[in-house]
Parts: structure tokens; C-alpha cells; sequence
């Protein structure tokens, strides 16, 4: 097969796999419709120790704002503890029945933090933060919505210029800081 050929057919499976992307189902959602979430701490898979905390404090705010009410974490975290349940392992084997009857949450979310941390390059770092979440409604036991995200952020000049980019800017920063003192 010739290069355009080839080309050709990889163009083809590109617009393919472009076209035949996964369609989320959202109507076991909309029956439902949960208006208050329990978000529970989350399970940490990464090697960061502090990771769950930090993923809590951030977790609910979108969620508030998006209209929901959210139970306040800090507080549920506090409650379970108390009552016996003081790691994030425990607390999502919590059955279902007890928290409609305790805490009264139309859902739960339960989250995943599959990664968390930096990873060191040569001379630059990127910070990489991935993790999963299930929505799961608290009468049905129906899982309402699933979902992964990851966000990375790099250091050493925003990948522009590359490496040279990098050695200029870290020159430049030192030679103003150099002045400033």
C-alpha cells in the first residue's frame, strides 16, 4: 500500500473513532434527580499521604455551585469518625440504607484518587492529579454517573521553546532577581 494509501486509511479510522464516541446515558439520572450529595472522603491510591484531604476540600464547591445541596465534608468526615469509622475505606462500606436513614443524602459520591503528586524532568516538573468518581443514588443503589478526569500542570515556562526556552527564562529570572536584591 502507498503512503497515501496509508494516510488515507488512517485519516478514515481517525474519523471513525472520532465519530463513534461513547454517548453518555444520563436518563437513569434525570429520573432521579438527586438534590443533596454525600461526598465521602476519598479512597487514595496514589502514594500521597495528604492527597485525600486536599481532594476533599475541593471536591463539594463545584457541586454547591452547580445548585446541590452538599453535606459539609469536614463535618460528615468528624461524624463517621466518631462514630467508628475512621479511615476513607470505611467509611465507603457504609450501607446505603444507613445514610438515607442517618444523613439523608439523595446520592453519594464516591471517589477514587488514582494519582497525585509531582514528576520531576530534567529541569522542569509537572504536577498530575487523576481520579474517578461514581454518583450513586441512595434509595436504588443505581450507579447515576460515573466519570475520570486528570489535570496536569507543568513548570519550567509553559513548554514554550523547549528546552532553550527554559534556560532563557531561568537566566532571565535570575539576572532580575539579581538586580532586585
Amino acid at each position: 500500500m502507498s503512503r497515501r494509501g496509508t494516510a488515507s486509511l488512517l485519516f478514515a479510522i481517525l474519523m471513525a473513532a472520532c465519530s463513534c464516541a461513547a454517548k453518555v446515558d444520563y436518563s437513569l439520572y434525570r429520573s432521579r434527580l438527586p438534590r443533596s450529595i454525600l461526598v465521602l472522603p476519598p479512597l487514595n491510591s496514589s502514594t500521597a499521604v495528604e492527597a485525600t484531604y486536599i481532594y476533599l476540600s475541593t471536591a463539594s464547591r463545584p457541586l454547591a455551585e452547580a445548585g446541590y445541596y452538599i453535606f459539609p465534608v469536614a463535618v460528615i468526615d468528624a461524624f463517621m469518625k466518631e462514630n467508628g469509622l475512621p479511615t476513607p475505606d470505611e467509611m465507603h462500606g457504609v450501607l446505603l440504607d444507613k445514610i438515607k436513614e442517618i444523613i439523608g443524602a439523595d446520592a453519594v459520591l464516591y471517589i477514587t484518587i488514582e494519582e497525585w503528586g509531582q514528576k520531576y524532568h530534567v529541569i522542569s516538573s509537572s504536577t498530575v492529579v487523576r481520579a474517578s468518581g461514581r454518583l450513586v443514588d441512595v434509595e436504588t443503589g443505581a450507579t447515576l454517573w460515573t466519570g475520570k478526569a486528570q489535570a496536569v500542570r507543568n513548570s519550567g515556562g509553559g513548554g514554550q521553546g523547549g528546552i532553550i526556552g527554559t534556560l532563557i527564562a531561568a537566566a532571565v529570572h535570575q539576572i532580575v532577581y539579581s538586580m532586585i536584591d
